[in-house]
């Protein structure tokens, strides 16, 4: 678990309850980092991404389950968080079933021009990170 009561903490945990997208780099069988901006949900100190089935990322975290997560940063390359963490995929209820999921991406989900049942049967594979560590500036 990291701290998140430092000053860093309390703003990470502003941007991981605000921000829709964070980016999640996971690793190849020969070491080439992967990098995925993927929609996200915090929640009980982790993070909680949906994913399509078949897709590199969980062929990744099915190898190795270290991963990173970072957002973009400001404007002037400033606001850096950057977490790693332990992923693992997992059985979750499907992401229309999860209240705050849709309340944080429903315009999203509306965007991308299908309902939420359709986004949960196309994005099925929950992956869950716990983050271990925090860095940035």
């Amino acid at each position: 678990m990291i701290d998140l009561s430092s000053e860093r903490g309390i703003r990470v945990t502003e941007r991981l309850d605000q921000e829709l997208i964070i980016w999640l780099t996971t690793v190849r069988a020969d070491g080439t980092p992967q990098p995925s901006p993927v929609w996200f949900l915090w929640v009980n100190q982790t993070i909680l991404i949906y994913s399509e089935p078949n897709k590199q990322k969980l062929r990744n975290i099915a190898q190795n389950s270290k991963v990173a997560l970072n957002f973009n940063s400001n404007q002037t390359g400033g606001d850096i968080a950057i977490m790693a963490g332990a992923a693992q995929i997992e059985h979750q209820a499907p992401a229309d079933q999860l209240s705050a999921y849709l309340e944080k991406h429903r315009a999203a989900i509306a965007n991308i021009g299908i309902p939420a049942a359709g986004f949960a049967q196309r994005y099925s594979v929950a992956i869950r990170v716990t983050p271990t560590s925090l860095r940035g500036l």
